[in-house]
This record gives C-alpha cells, structure tokens and sequence, in this order.
C-alpha cells in the first residue's frame, strides 16, 4: 500500500538584494512551501516572486511567521507581550495572504519560524498568542510542529480547534528529548544526502505528516533530492498535507 507524505522546505528568505536560498530548484521538489512572510526575511517582491514559484509547480504555501527580526534572521527569542505577537502574526498572515492570492493560490497552513518555533514548544503565553492568531485569521489553517514534546503550543492548538500536525527535520540533529539540536552546537546540521534520507525514512515511518529540509542548509537542493529518491524508493508517495 502506497504511504504518503510531505517534503517542505522555508524558502523565501531573501531580502533586497539577498537572493537566500536554491528556491527555484527546491521548487521541483517539495509539495509545501514555507514562504518567510517579511519579518525574519522576505520583502514585497520576494514574497511576491516566492509564491508564484509554489503556484506555478503545484506547492502548497505555508506562512513562516517569526519573531520581528531581520537583523537575527528570527534566530533569537523576543519577550513579546502576547497581545503584540499575535498582532505580528496576523500581520505576517496578510501579507502572505495578499500575495498568495495575487499569485492565484492561497495560504493553506502555518510554520513557525526559528526561535519562536522553538519557544512555543514550552512558553505557554507566547503558544497560545501563535495560536489565537491563526484562529482569528482563519481556523481552517493547520500547524506544524514539534511531534512527542508535550508542548505548549500542541496544547494552545487544541485549545483554539487548530489541527495539529507534526514535523520532522531531515537536516537536523535532534536531542534526547525530541527537540532540535541548537545551530552552532556540534551535530545540529545534517549535510549528507545519505544521512538525511535515512533520518527521513526514519521520521516518516513513525508517522511524521511532513518532513522539513531547510533551504540555507549548504547543498539544500541536493539534499532535499536525496530524501525524495530515498522516500520514493521505500513506497512513499511525496504530496501536500493539505490536500
């Protein structure tokens, strides 16, 4: 019987005259697209250009909402009032909204991006404030996120009838306790194609909805081609988890 998953990747992260990742390629590959919506990357034409890529191939768009930081690429923890970071999301989501639209396609689920993925997965006000705001903009909206963690922001889901939906990373080193390896720390990056389809098959045999290999990964392209020949091989059909 044919298994079926998702291969995403954040792409997006350009800005002004920073071109970011192997988009373009990552786009004959992945069925999601994480589009950074202008906080922690991504400008008007970039998001713009970005979502045209996903419609024009056939990905699903995602919103990469983040903390307000360019200047750290969304990489540091902000103590926000959950009032104003709700506010950031459901501004970030307009954006992408707006963008998506006018590439005929739509926003069809939400990523977290960087410090604020990692934050919410045991700062309680900061899950909640994430997840009220994908409720206030549309309820319909999946999230991704940390699977096995008991955390905050799967309970906020829950509590706001969001449907949680769990990612894995086939370009990271992960902890004892199910979280990611921090960047900058020895064996936080996966780089070899066969590693990372092996740690792939891995997460989508234990059930991960969607698998997650990062655009500003070095060889990103090479690596998310690896994982989809890995996957393919072992029955897995490569498809949007939204649809």
């Amino acid at each position: 019987m044919t298994r079926i998953v998702d291969l995403n990747s954040d792409v997006g992260e350009g800005f002004g005259a920073w071109p970011g990742g192997p988009d373009r390629e990552l786009m004959l590959i992945i069925t999601s697209a994480n589009i950074a919506c202008g906080f922690h990357a991504g400008d008007p034409s970039i998001i713009r250009r970005t979502c045209e890529m996903a419609a024009e191939k056939g990905v699903a768009i995602g919103a990469h909402v983040s903390y307000p930081d360019l200047a750290g690429f969304g990489r540091r923890f902000i103590d926000m009032k959950p009032t104003e970071l709700a506010d950031a999301v459901i501004y970030q989501l307009g954006a992408l909204d707006g963008c998506a639209r006018a590439a005929g396609s739509a926003i069809t689920y939400v990523k977290p991006h960087g410090a604020l993925y990692n934050t919410i997965v045991r700062h309680e006000s900061q899950a909640n404030a994430v997840a009220s705001a994908i409720r206030i903009f549309d309820p319909t909206l999946p999230l991704l996120g940390l699977p096995g963690t008991d955390s905050a922001i799967e309970r906020a889901a829950a509590e706001h009838g969001l449907k949680f939906c769990f990612e894995g990373f086939a370009d990271r080193g992960y902890t004892a306790e199910g979280t990611l390896v921090p960047r900058g720390q020895p064996g936080a990056l996966i780089t070899d194609g066969d590693a990372a389809a092996a740690q792939a098959l891995a997460l989508a045999d234990r059930g991960i909805t969607s698998l997650c290999v990062h655009s500003d990964t070095p060889g990103a392209a090479e690596l998310a081609a690896a994982v989809a020949a890995g996957l393919l091989r072992n029955g897995y059909e490569l498809r949007p988890f939204t649809r």
